[in-house]
């Protein structure tokens, strides 16, 4: 259970449980006011998990950028992937652009993260609730719809921000002059290619999500019940980065090589012919393992398995505290 989540149902409306003792419920009686819990209501559950949420992936995504932009250089290349060659590219990257370029494209990272975290983790809140697994014993009793919640959070996080993150690849794998902002981007690429193309790979991305939020949510979710089982308290910050970043590393290899295909799909051009070499998932599908064989799907993954944790820790673990932080403020407040 996550940091301050025990006290989530009390803000959601329910009462704690008291002693059907006499002696107990007379106290209740003459001293009511004091056994009273403030309640959120939802419009503030919603916006405190909004803002926390932003938050968390604002700062998750700052702190990996470099290494994001270097895995998405990979993806969308043939060039053989190694740690050596990585790190080759990041130095090259710094000494022709300055040490500023590792983290070329984060403008457009920020726009897209900062609206698609705030939703992912709103939505993976309303979603347990809708489906009926916003407590330990539910999630616990239809891990399936546990899963489902995941999963759906994040195919309605995607769906809200995608040609930002169409843009942000672009970004990545571009040097400055072609691209100089966020919205040179979109001008470009809609008066070049068409306002179609900034839904290109968005099928994969679904496809992709669906297995990735749904295991990282389900796993994170699951390991914070298992704390609270065996030792019955609440876990720390600490253990909410680990168990953030565990939750991360087996989502990212679930999903990994339909990353790949999004990837190749958001930054390939038309060839001369107005063609895209990438044009379906299939099409792309055959033509990386045609060309670079099966490893080609998981370029990159190695990066992904450091760099996924960190953010899914420091994502997940940030979401918890500051929501809680926030959410005892506000109850403090409307008390």
């Amino acid at each position: 259970m996550a940091v301050g989540e025990a006290r989530v149902p009390i803000l959601h409306g329910e009462r704690p449980v008291h002693s059907s003792s006499p002696t107990k419920q007379t106290e209740k009686h003459h001293d009511s006011s004091q056994l009273e819990v403030p309640r959120l209501s939802r419009s503030m559950t919603v916006v405190t998990s909004l803002v926390a949420g932003a938050s968390a992936g604002a700062l998750a995504k700052t702190a990996i950028a470099p290494l994001d932009r270097t895995k998405i250089n990979f993806q969308t290349s043939q060039t053989p992937y190694s740690w050596r060659a990585a790190v080759r590219f990041m130095r090259s990257s710094a000494r022709a652009e300055g040490v500023v370029a590792l983290w070329r494209g984060n403008s457009a990272t920020m726009a897209r993260i900062v609206p698609y975290a705030a939703i992912q983790l709103t939505a993976h809140e309303q979603w347990k609730r809708v489906l009926g697994v916003d407590t330990p014993q539910s999630a616990k009793a239809y891990p399936l719809l546990h899963l489902m919640a995941g999963s759906l959070a994040g195919v309605t996080s995607q769906s809200a921000t995608y040609p930002l993150d169409l843009a942000r690849a672009r970004m990545a794998v571009t040097n400055a002059q072609e691209y100089r902002t966020l919205r040179a981007v979109f001008v470009k690429v809609a008066r070049e290619e068409g306002l179609r193309t900034l839904c290109r790979g968005y099928p994969a991305t679904v496809l992709g999500v669906i297995p990735y939020a749904g295991v990282a949510f389900f796993t994170y979710d699951s390991l914070k019940h298992k704390h609270l089982e065996y030792f019955g308290t609440q876990q720390g910050p600490l253990t909410n980065v680990v168990f953030g970043g565990i939750a991360g590393a087996v989502a990212q290899s679930t999903s990994y090589p339909l990353e790949v295909v999004r990837r190749r799909m958001q930054t390939c051009r038309p060839g001369a012919d107005g063609r895209y070499n990438y044009s379906t998932i299939g099409a792309t599908l055959s033509l990386v393992y045609r060309s670079e064989g099966w490893r080609g799907f998981f370029k990159g993954l190695s990066m992904n398995w450091v760099k996924g944790p960190i953010a899914a820790g420091i994502s997940l673990a940030t979401y918890d505290f500051i929501k809680t932080t926030l959410r005892d403020v506000a109850v403090h407040l409307e008390s």
